[in-house]
C-alpha cells in the first residue's frame, strides 16, 4: 500500500515538472513573437526627425490680411521660413517701415535670415528690401533673371550678394526655386520639400497658379501638400475660379492658403471648396495643421 502511494506521488511530480517545462516554452515563444511583432511595427513606423532638426514654420510679415491684432496690413506680401537648412525671407512688401514694424512685433530678427528670395520685380514685393538690407546685408539675395538694373544696383549698393538664376534651382537642402514666365518677365516661386509633400509659396502667381503648381511637381516629381500666397485671381468670374479650383484638385493639391492679390470672392470660393483644408493666411504665424518636417532631414 505504501509502495503504491509512493509510485503515485512520483508520477504526480513528473507530471508537474512536465507542465512547468511546457509552460516555460510557451511563455518564451510568446515573448519572442511579441518582440518580433514590436520590431516589425517599429520598422513600419515613419522615421522621426533627426536630432537637432526643427519643424518648418512660415510667418507672414506683410499681407493685406492679418492673423495678429498687433500687426498692421498693407498691399503686398512677405513671409519668413524657418526650420529649413537656412532661414529664408520671401519678398518684402510695399512699405519698408511697415515691414520692419511687423518684424519687430513678431520678434523676427533680420540677422537670422540667410537667404532672401524676390519673386518678381513689382513694388508690392520689393520696396521693403533696401530697408531690410540696411539692418542685415550679409544675406544672399535671389532676384528673378529679368530684374531691373535699378533693383540690382540698389541691392549691390547695400553690400549684399546677388544670384539671378535662369532655371529652377536648389538654394539649400530641401528648398527649390521654380520659375515661370509671364509677358516676358520671370516670377520665381519657392518650393519646400517636406515630409507631407511639397509646399509652394507664391508672390502673385502672374503666370497662373495652376502653371506654377505644375512646374513645382515637374521639378521635384512629388505631390503638392500646400500652396499659399498670392493667386492673382481678381476680376475672374465664379465659373473661371471654380475651374481653377478643380484643376488644383486634379493636380492633387491637398491644402490651399490664398491671400494678397487673390481677391475676396476667390478666397471665399476656395474656403467653401477646401473646407478644413483651407489655411487662413495673414500677417502672423500660419497655423498649418500638424507639423511639417524637412523631408531631407529625416
Amino acid at each position: 500500500m505504501a509502495r503504491t502511494i509512493h509510485n503515485l506521488f512520483c508520477r504526480a511530480r513528473v507530471i508537474i515538472l512536465v507542465a512547468e517545462v511546457l509552460t516555460g516554452c510557451l511563455l518564451t515563444a510568446g515573448c519572442a513573437n511579441g518582440h518580433r511583432q514590436a520590431e516589425v511595427a517599429t520598422a513600419n513606423q515613419p522615421a522621426g526627425p533627426k536630432a537637432g532638426s526643427r519643424a518648418i514654420q512660415i510667418t507672414v510679415l506683410y499681407d493685406n490680411y492679418t492673423l495678429s491684432e498687433r500687426c498692421r496690413t498693407g498691399w503686398g506680401f512677405s513671409c519668413i521660413i524657418t526650420g529649413t537648412e537656412k532661414c529664408i525671407l520671401f519678398d518684402t512688401g510695399a512699405n519698408a517701415d511697415l515691414l520692419l514694424e511687423n518684424m519687430d512685433k513678431l520678434q523676427v530678427r533680420a540677422q537670422d535670415v540667410n537667404l532672401v528670395v524676390i519673386s518678381h520685380d513689382h513694388p508690392d514685393h520689393t520696396v521693403g528690401l533696401y530697408s531690410f538690407l540696411g539692418r542685415h546685408s550679409n544675406a544672399l539675395v535671389y532676384l528673378p533673371s529679368t530684374a531691373s538694373a535699378k533693383l540690382v544696383q540698389g541691392v549691390e549698393s547695400r553690400g549684399a550678394k546677388i544670384q539671378m538664376p535662369d532655371n529652377a534651382l536648389q538654394i539649400c537642402e530641401g528648398v527649390h526655386l521654380t520659375d515661370s514666365t509671364f509677358k516676358g518677365n520671370v516670377e520665381q516661386s519657392l518650393v519646400l520639400d517636406t515630409t507631407e509633400g511639397l509646399v509652394v509659396v507664391t508672390g502673385c502667381a502672374h503666370p497662373g497658379i495652376v502653371e506654377i503648381v505644375k512646374k513645382a511637381k515637374q521639378t521635384l516629381n512629388k505631390d503638392v501638400y500646400l500652396v499659399l500666397g498670392g493667386f492673382h485671381l481678381l476680376g475672374l468670374s465664379d465659373s473661371q475660379i471654380q475651374r481653377i479650383i478643380q484643376q488644383l484638385r486634379d493636380l492633387g493639391v491637398r491644402k490651399v492658403g490664398p491671400s494678397h492679390c487673390t481677391g475676396e470672392r476667390p478666397i471665399e470660393l476656395f474656403k467653401q471648396e477646401y473646407r478644413e483644408d483651407f489655411v487662413p493666411i495673414g500677417v502672423g504665424r500660419i497655423g498649418i495643421p500638424g507639423k511639417l518636417w524637412p523631408a531631407t532631414m529625416h
